[in-house]
């Protein structure tokens, strides 16, 4: 299997996978190859990789064509006994760290889709270089480089969730990218009239984030709003002491935000703890900052079966975004 995560965390990639039972073979920025054992735990829900090939073939070459040629050799044995009626995702990219490498790859894309319309024209009509939307399992073609004469060829991917959202101007501060990339996660997002309490919200940005779709917001921070947020007619700013406020009669809401800039096990359990166990939301999305904490020891912590996330969310997801630095996201739903 080839793991892929965010460059600069592949240390941290590794050591998950390690914990859940899959041995490194390789290695390199954002990204690592590990071999399967027997009890090793499966790639749809890992916190750092944000997309995992299953699989994988290596293909080798010293040339474009040659890689290319390789690729299509993959898709072609793979294809017997197989129709493909429907849109399929055609995904290559390279590792980084490489000058001129995304450059090679997409010559090496080129090539193989010339080489496809020879071949299967019907098939590469319904290629699509558009990644699968939310988290899951996608059938497709799945190329990946680490280096300029290798590419590892998988027909089935696992993705997180994670990807590159699109700014918004008036958003307050980059902290909106993250909420925006957690409701992709969690495969839903607040809609008008719902309510959303965000903790520690200044600037604003998840605040805005929400309110931009129509929900009430009561955004609790001593700190200003700012941009989008600012005077907003469907936020109301609350200067309050996040671990202090609590809703209205104890009457639950859609939606609980929080990212705040404290250690993740004062968050927990002073903060987070007593909504989960009252069910004062529905929802919620939640940023734990690692960068004091051992990352996979609290990753290990928030997921165990007696965990207040997982008691209270057994949806619950753990990702280290696109969008984000040295936290993690969790996302989830309370059982009614």
């Amino acid at each position: 299997m080839i793991a892929r995560g965010q460059p600069g965390f592949e240390t941290l990639l590794v050591k998950e996978l390690s914990e859940g039972g899959f041995a490194a073979l390789e290695q390199g920025p954002g990204w690592a190859r590990v071999q399967d054992v027997e009890g090793a735990a499966g790639p749809d829900d890992l916190c750092f990789a944000h997309q995992s090939l299953v699989g994988p073939v290596e293909v080798t070459g010293d040339s474009v064509n040659r890689l290319a040629g390789g690729i299509v050799d993959v898709l072609m044995n793979s294809l017997r006994g197989e129709r493909v009626e429907a849109v399929w995702p055609c995904l290559f990219d390279a590792a980084s760290g490489f000058e001129g490498l995304g450059r090679r790859v997409a010559a090496v894309e080129k090539a193989f889709l010339e080489l496809l319309r020879k071949r299967l024209g019907r098939v590469a009509r319904l290629a699509s270089p558009e990644p699968p939307r939310g988290a899951g399992v996608a059938r497709g073609l799945f190329v990946f480089f680490p280096d300029f004469q290798r590419a590892f060829v998988a027909r089935q991917a696992v993705f997180g969730g994670q990807r590159r959202m699109a700014d918004d101007p008036r958003a307050p501060s980059r902290s909106y990218l993250k909420v925006e990339e957690a409701y992709v996660v969690l495969g839903r997002e607040p809609a008008a009239g719902e309510t959303v309490v965000d903790l520690g919200a200044a600037p604003g940005g998840w605040s805005y984030s929400a309110a931009r779709r129509g929900a009430r917001v009561i955004a609790v921070d001593n700190g200003p709003l700012k941009g989008g947020a600012l005077d907003h007619p469907h936020i109301e700013h609350r200067r309050e002491d996040a671990f202090g406020f609590r809703p209205a009669g104890g009457r639950p809401v859609d939606w609980l935000f929080c990212d705040l800039v404290e250690d993740p096990h004062h968050v927990i359990r002073n903060l987070i703890t007593p909504w989960l166990e009252n069910g004062w939301c529905h929802q919620f999305v939640v940023i734990l900052k690692f960068g004091r904490a051992d990352p996979i020891a609290l990753l290990r912590e928030v997921t165990r079966s007696d965990s207040v996330f997982v008691r209270a969310a057994p949806n619950l997801r753990v990702r280290h975004l696109y969008h984000d630095r040295e936290e993690f996201t969790l996302v989830g739903t309370l059982t009614k």
